[in-house]
Formats: C-alpha cells, structure tokens, sequence
C-alpha cells in the first residue's frame, strides 16, 4: 500500500453477531485494506468477541479491543468507545482514519474508489458512500435522507489533518448526533465534507418496530435541539418526511420531542459558536429552498 493509501479505521461494537461476519468480510475483501482496523467490543454478550478474534488470528491488520467496565447504554457508549479506539492508534502512521459500523457490507473496490476522491480534491476532508436501508422485501433502497453535501456516521472517513482540525476525537452528545457535529465542526474549519451516490453502502440491520421508530423520532428531535437546529428548519425538514415510515407519526414525535426539550429548558450540548454556523447553513439552505419554489 501507498503511503497515500494508507487508512486506519475503528468499529464500535455491542452484541453485532447477527451482522458483524458480514461487514468484517466486506473489509477482508477490500482492493486497499486497512493499515489496522480496531474492532472495540463494548461489553458484548452474544458472539461478538468470538467472531472478530476468529478473523483477527487470520488477518493481523484486525484488533479486537474488549470493554469491560458496566456503563449506562446510551447515546454516548458508542462515541466513548470508538474514542477508545482511536486512542490505540495514537503512534500508528496513516494518512485517513474513519468510523465503521457493525452492520454493513459494500463492494470490494469502495476504499480504492473513495480514496482517489481524496486524491482528486485536496480540500476534502471528510467523505463516504451513500446509505441503502435493507427493505421489509430483503431488497435496498436509498435512504431518503442522503446528501451529497454530508455524510452518514456509518461510514465517516476523515483526511487526518481534518479530524486533529475537529479534536481527534468524536464528541459525547447525550441524544446522539456526532456525525452532524463532526462534519459541520469540518465546514467551519474550511474542509469539504461529500458523499458520493455511486459508492452504495448496504445497511442491514432491519428497521425497528412502529412504537420504537416513534421513541427513536422523539429522541432525535431532542438531539436536534441539543445541536442548536434552527426552528425554522426543524418545521421545513419535518414536514419534507411525512412521507417516510412512521410518516406523520414519525414527524409529530421528532418535532414533539425538539418542544419538550425547549419548554423543559435543556441547555444545548454544543458550543454557542458551533451553533451560530449550523444556523447559518441552515438558512442558506432555506433560502435556495424558497427560491426554487
């Protein structure tokens, strides 16, 4: 591998047995594999660890890395243990570092393809494929809510000068949401954050029950508070979502959710500056909208 080719990449982990044999073989696979891939097992239960240490004795670029301590399984224990992660690589050498989930499967040649979209455009810093949900029919469809101007948490892969420029780390948000606070913290520091539709990244992990994706919704609409979303937005984003699953329902509870946190008066968990810009995105964004229509 060339120096230039050379990327590192970390997975978080909680009792993925279903799922992680298929996205470790979609790794194994890669025309450009992984400088080292950290694989931080939190606490697992099922067969996790078993399944990853059967594949690390194979190929010596994988590490099963085990958390042990018991911790409240929230919205943090994914962040705090891809930080975990990453603080193993600390001496290692590489030129791009990302996020990998647990339930995924792409095609041999999404790395080589991704990477020569780094090579191609120097001031991109952050950059991945495009998600496609696993459907109720066994079949993918692409997910509603990609765009090319942001990338899905699943697959973040960040030039390194881009993620030591957003801390080197992911941030702890209490409703989730690292993925909107690293690619807007890359933004403001004057990196281009794309996605690109023709590198497919198939999710598998099947869509939860009605009564969870309305819990799920709430909760994102807590985390869209916390994030410092402009009201404006969150009413024009909800309202272009009516029509996917749980459909109205779905967009009652996010916005349900962004009021009980205003009228409980929750302090924002991000910086007043990271805010200012997210909302000035967000109103660029509203004004093409308006100027289309």
């Amino acid at each position: 591998m060339n120096v230039a080719d050379s990327y590192v990449l970390i997975t978080a982990a909680y009792n993925e047995g279903k799922f992680i044999e298929g996205t470790i073989a979609s790794v194994i696979s890669q025309e450009l594999r992984p400088a080292r891939w950290i694989i931080v097992s939190d606490t697992s239960t099922d067969d996790t660890d078993a399944i990853v240490t059967k594949y690390a004795a194979a190929n010596s670029f994988i590490q099963l890395y085990r958390l042990t301590e018991n911790h409240p399984r929230n919205f943090a224990a994914q962040v705090h243990a891809i930080n975990a992660g990453i603080g193993l690589l600390q001496d290692e050498q590489y030129d791009f570092i990302g996020n990998l989930d647990a339930d995924i499967k792409f095609d041999p040649s999404y790395f080589r393809l991704l990477l020569d979209k780094f090579r191609q455009n120097p001031k991109l810093g952050l950059g991945g494929g495009a998600i496609h949900d696993r459907c109720s029919d066994g079949g993918f469809r692409n997910r509603r809510t990609n765009r090319v101007t942001s990338v899905a948490h699943a697959v973040q892969l960040f030039r390194r000068e881009c993620f030591m420029a957003v801390g080197g780390l992911y941030r702890p948000l209490p409703y989730g949401g690292p993925d909107t606070y690293a690619e807007t913290e890359a933004r403001m520091k004057g990196w281009q954050v794309a996605s690109f539709p023709e590198l497919r990244v198939f999710h598998h992990r099947p869509t939860g029950s009605a009564g969870g994706m309305v819990r799920s919704c709430f909760r994102q609409g807590r985390m869209d508070f916390s994030l410092g979303v402009l009201p404006l937005f969150e009413v024009v984003k909800l309202g272009s979502r009516i029509r996917e699953k749980p459909y109205l329902v779905g967009s009652m509870a996010r916005f349900a959710g962004f009021v009980y946190s205003y009228l409980c008066g929750e302090k924002r968990a991000v910086p007043d500056e990271f805010i200012t810009y997210l909302r000035q995105e967000q109103r660029r964004r509203l004004l093409g909208l308006f100027r289309i229509q």
